[in-house]
């Protein structure tokens, strides 16, 4: 779940029927209800017992002009700014998917829940509304730069579309409701959340390189066993040595091995090997392939296969200290610390002992979807696995940092109860993809200690990776799912904060560990914490918070 532009916003794709009965079915669908060359020219819009129509014209004239043109201006003066930003940042969004991506998305049970939710939006008076949007979402995607409201508007069969407006805005807000809750509950602790003073000081700035230069050994490891081909980028120093544990990175979905780098080279110049893995049912090239309409984003067995990709790299790793020179007899492998981002996030909570239940998923999958965040919509992939609960965790695992996981459906109510070692749970209070409150507090409570959770106030869901990885962000329109990261330069304080943090969660596996242990408490914390994105850093979620945690658990049971 990590590029925006072309993952994020489909989060809710999975096991799809072939590409040509979804284009079949398709035209069939236009076909029903309206030559393929009719398209809406005007929008009649509805609000109340009002209703107004808009020229199809009008609207790109706004887009491409950036303008509001004079017709629109006294329809616009009756929404709030907050509207209005909506539905201006709803326009410019472009969703780069090829017609039979869209096509196979649809003909899914998930595709037609969510149509027959938008279709409220758009009545119509013959009852052809799923029909009719079907055809303007894949005809629509044939636009260049992909889907957008106004390529679909253009391709919907009929010389009109009506609009319930007061629908839409419900609709709107309904959208991704793990996010706006999580809105809901940063205020209701914000008492909480208030500065301490402190003036404790700290032995050294552990965000500092270390005094080692760093090399990058290019590893392509092949498992016969499950056909899989790994690329593997392993990071080391001089000051590499059996004391130090391996540390392996798990990306998130349709991302690469390097979005972390400049974490792998700050753990390398402190002796630290890591090891960054791609995993190949789920990474940029794989999830590419799939928008063009080669195959599936997401299978159910990526589940369990990410999982199985790090034991293997382990195993590879083990083999690889007694045959390379420069590292040979300095890889301890029995003793690992996994850190994973977003998808990943999940994939090192597996490692760590959480048990994979998948009973509630199955059920809580079919219904609802239009509520759901992205991050809740990769996990309904899992409802694909054919047995209701799995253990995958790797004794060599030592410790665990989760970055931005996804936890809340695919670890069931109890799952989390089973993780083994201590575990770091990192998480973002404007993160839209994988919304803080449902997916990284939520369950909190569940994990046994040790454990520590993160809280960056304001970071977003890409604040953490590599300025490299984010400059697509530049310019995207905010929308309910995506848009408005904070990355790049606005984010130097939350990656410096996951250097010092990594650094000490991996010291506690060393003769060093008592000296870092500072680094790893609330005073830290503070101390890293900018007016910008202030930093908090607990062991238990505070009373007050947890009984709005649990009344959050309770509403959405």
């Amino acid at each position: 779940m990590n590029s925006p532009t072309s993952i994020n916003i489909m989060g809710l794709k999975f096991r799809w029927l072939s590409s040509a009965v979804g284009i079949v079915s398709a035209i069939a669908s236009i076909n029903t209800i309206a030559t393929p060359v009719q398209a809406a020219e005007t929008i009649i819009i509805r609000k109340g017992f009002f209703e107004f129509s808009i020229a199809v014209t009008d609207l790109r004239s706004l887009v491409e002009t950036g303008k509001l043109p004079e017709s629109l201006q006294s329809y616009a003066a009756a929404l709030s700014p907050q509207q209005r930003g909506q539905i201006y940042g709803a326009l410019k969004a472009k969703i780069p998917l090829s017609v039979v991506t869209v096509s196979n998305l649809l003909n899914t049970q998930i595709g037609t829940a969510i149509l027959a939710d938008l279709a409220t939006v758009t009545p119509r008076r013959d009852n052809a509304g799923v029909l009719a949007l079907r055809a303007a979402l894949v005809l629509g995607a044939r636009a260049p730069g992909g889907l957008s409201v106004l390529s679909f508007i253009e391709a919907y069969p009929g010389q009109r579309i009506m609009v319930d407006l007061d629908r839409a805005f419900a609709v709107m807000q309904n959208l991704n409701a793990g996010f706006w809750q999580t809105q809901r509950f940063m205020a209701a602790i914000a008492p909480q959340l208030a500065a301490r003073n402190t003036n404790i000081k700290f032995p050294f700035d552990p965000t500092q390189k270390g005094s080692n230069a760093v090399q990058i050994l290019k590893l392509d490891l092949f498992d016969s066993k499950r056909n899989r081909r790994i690329p593997v980028d392993l990071y080391s120093s001089a000051a590499t040595n059996l004391d130090k544990p391996v540390i392996v990175f798990s990306h998130g979905l349709g991302s690469i091995r390097s979005d972390l780098r400049y974490l792998a080279e700050h753990l390398a110049s402190y002796g630290y090997p890591v090891a960054a893995l791609e995993h190949p049912g789920s990474n940029e090239a794989h999830t590419n392939a799939a928008i063009a309409g080669k195959g599936i984003i997401l299978e159910a067995q990526e589940f369990l296969d990410r999982p199985k990709d790090i034991s293997f790299v382990l195993d590879e790793l083990a083999k690889v200290n007694k045959t390379e020179t420069s590292l040979l007899g300095k890889l301890s492998t029995d003793k690992v610390m996994v850190i994973g981002y977003s998808f990943g996030g999940a994939t090192a909570l597996s490692l760590a002992g959480a048990e994979i239940q998948l009973t509630k998923l199955k059920e809580r999958c079919q219904s609802q979807l239009i509520a759901f965040s992205l991050g809740e919509g990769i996990q309904c992939a899992a409802a694909g696995l054919p047995e209701n609960s799995y253990q995958l965790r790797d004794p060599r695992i030592k410790r665990a940092i989760s970055m931005n996981p996804t936890t809340s459906l695919l670890f069931g109510e109890t799952g989390l109860n089973a993780i083994a070692i201590p575990t770091m749970i990192v998480a973002a209070s404007a993160d839209k993809t994988t919304p803080a409150l449902t997916e990284q507090v939520a369950r909190f409570s569940q994990i046994p200690s040790p454990k520590w959770l993160v809280g960056f106030l304001g970071g977003t869901h890409l604040s953490v990776k590599d300025p490299s990885a984010t400059l697509d962000q530049v310019g995207k329109p905010s929308t309910a799912v995506s848009g408005d990261e904070v990355v790049g330069d606005r984010a130097i304080s939350v990656r410096n904060y996951i250097k010092a943090i990594s650094l000490a969660m991996a010291a506690q596996l060393t003769t060093d560990g008592d000296q870092y242990k500072v680094f790893l408490t609330s005073d830290y914390a503070q101390f890293a914490s900018t007016s910008a994105i202030p930093v908090r850093l607990v062991t238990e979620i505070p009373p007050e918070a947890e009984a709005v945690v649990q009344s959050f658990i309770k509403e959405n049971q």
